[in-house]
Order: structure tokens, then sequence, then C-alpha cells
């Protein structure tokens, strides 16, 4: 299974964005996601064409890629997909993005990140008897030590789970990487 667009099969399905009824045969987005009620199972979540468009670009971008279904409006959700990108929070870490704030602090070297700096979101594990991870932020040059990562496959995951970044911004992350 992976993310797809088909005709909705009933009336019943709700768009997760604006949740309003997606209409029988109209075409749908299908947000794969792990089931949490059974472990190793996916499940869907549905979305209007142009929800998905606005509010998942990266989803419908790859579920248009695999389409084998004719998309009337391809055009249309192409540009609603570009200009919608760089706004879509990334799901998979780690990944870089501009500090929306000033207020979070590198979890390497404690120092601030100012609000526009270029930050790398990675997992962190939690303490004091939280569970799991937590998200944390990096200055780029700081993340290389404490992911513990070669520079070159950590830009390479950086550069493919980056929405909000342009060449020129990936451009100057890789010589603050590699130092």
């Amino acid at each position: 299974m992976a993310h797809m667009i088909e005709s909705a099969k009933s009336g019943r399905a709700s768009c997760k964005v604006c949740k309003e009824t997606i209409a029988k045969g109209e075409l749908r987005l299908g947000e794969e996601f792990p089931n949490p009620f059974s472990e190793g199972e996916f499940s869907y979540r549905w979305h209007h064409l142009e929800c998905g468009a606005k509010k998942k670009p990266s989803v419908l971008k790859k579920a248009m890629e695999l389409a084998e279904i004719e998309l009337p409006e391809r055009g249309k959700l192409l540009e609603l997909i570009k200009e919608n990108a760089r706004d879509e929070e990334p799901t998979v870490l780690p990944y870089a993005e501009f500090a929306k704030t000033g207020r979070s602090s590198c979890i390497q070297c404690s120092e601030k990140i100012e609000k526009g700096e270029v930050r790398i979101a990675a997992s962190v594990e939690s303490e004091g008897g939280d569970f799991g991870s937590r998200k944390g932020f990096l200055h780029p040059a700081c993340a290389v030590d404490f992911l513990e990562a070669d520079p070159s496959e950590l830009f390479d995951k950086l550069k493919e789970n980056s929405h909000a970044l342009e060449e020129g911004d990936l451009e100057s992350l890789e010589a603050e990487i590699f130092g």
C-alpha cells in the first residue's frame, strides 16, 4: 500500500482537512498511515484533491506520481502543490526548516536558534519519566556530531525530507554541514 488517488466508493468518507463529505465517484486522496489499533497494518485518511494539495502537498505529489487514473485538473493541482509545499510540516525526521520563532535552543550547544535561521529537527530521547522520543532542534553545524552521522548521508536525508528549502538554501545548508 502507498498514498493513492481513487474514485470514492461511497459517499460516507469525510475529508480530514475541510471535514466535508467526499461524494461517491469523486476523486480523493488516500493518505496512508500506520493503523494504531493493529500493529504492522495501515489505513487511509481521505482528502479532497484540492484540500490535499493545500495541506498535504508532498503526499498528493507522491500519489499523483503513482496514479494510473486520469486527473482532469492535474495542472491546477501541481500549481497548488508548488504554492503550499513550503508551508508543509515534514513528517519524517530529520528535516531542515526555517525557525518560526527565536525561542528554540540547539540541543547540542544550547545556544539560541534565531528566528528565520535554518535549523534541523531531529528525534531526541525523552528524559524525566517521559516515554519515547520528542523533536528537538539543532544548528546545522552541530547536527553531524549530535546525530553521529556521516555528513553526506545526513545531507541526503535532509534534502529528501525538507520541503521548505529551495536550491540556494540547500547549498548554504550543505556548506554548514560540511563546515
